[in-house]
């Protein structure tokens, strides 16, 4: 397989603590790479590196290549917001715009685009819902406030809003860690079925998760990549010890 994102020589901080050291590692195309390791070892930071959302936290920086498609997103001149719309994410705790309804929330990013002709706008909601398995769900009620879903809905709403602007990769930062295990089975069911159409890097605490849904996997701990290949191969013969203590629950 072909890389889509190719991430060599990253480094992050917030002030003076640095949180990302020093990462080199490839994503390649239409597959899920889980992002696993305790709490404040870099997982989220670093994901927010990949789409240049890092830099938004005041006194945060980074520096590094981020290769996308083999240009740099940390390039001279490269618009961070041309960047996101290219690298979508979505978050822990889902969070439609709580003043659009169902439908402008997934046409939202189409319109900031510049795109206002009513039938595509139509089709493009109507295939985003299609592909984050919500449009029979909310079909009759697209004009019903976002926040008015189920959380599950909610979150899918959200991987809607996302997929609407055919993003090329997509982060997603422990995205059922805020649902129920039904609410949960059916994002882990759409991830597998997304990575058809998108390229996906995935932030979970659940080790069991990101053994059903990964392909690759990388463990971080405290700032570092300590190990990263096949989940299979992670999860039943790891090369570091560090990384068998922490999926067996020893530590973390």
């Amino acid at each position: 397989m072909s890389a889509i994102m190719e991430v060599s020589g990253l480094n992050a901080w917030f002030g003076a603590a640095q949180a990302v050291k020093e990462i080199n590692l490839s994503f390649e195309k239409n597959t899920v790479t889980a992002i696993i390791g305790p709490s404040g070892c870099g997982k989220s930071t670093f994901i927010r590196c990949l789409n240049r959302l890092h830099e938004e936290v005041p006194d945060a920086r980074a520096i590094g290549r981020v290769l996308l498609e083999g240009d740099d997103i940390y390039g001279r001149g490269v618009d961070p917001v041309a960047i996101r719309r290219k690298i979508g994410m979505v978050f822990q705790k889902p969070n439609p715009f709580p003043s659009l309804s169902v439908f402008d929330n997934v046409a939202v990013g189409l319109r900031l685009g510049g795109l206002r002709r009513a039938s595509i706008l139509k089709e493009a909601v109507e295939r985003s819902l299609t592909l984050s398995a919500l449009w029979d769900e909310v079909k009759d009620k697209l004009n019903a406030p976002g926040t008015s879903l189920s959380g599950g809905q909610q979150q899918r709403l959200c991987i809607a809003r996302a997929l609407a602007v055919e993003p090329s990769i997509l982060l997603m930062d422990e995205p059922t860690s805020a649902l129920d295990p039904i609410s949960t089975a059916k994002i882990e069911e759409l991830v597998t079925e997304l990575k058809k159409a998108v390229t996906i890097v995935m932030v979970t605490h659940n080790m069991q998760q990101a053994a059903r849904i990964s392909d690759k996997t990388a463990f971080f701990l405290l700032g570092d990549m300590v190990e990263y290949g096949e989940t299979s191969r992670i999860f039943t013969a790891p090369k570091d010890s560090r990384t068998e203590r922490y999926i067996t629950g020893r530590f973390g």
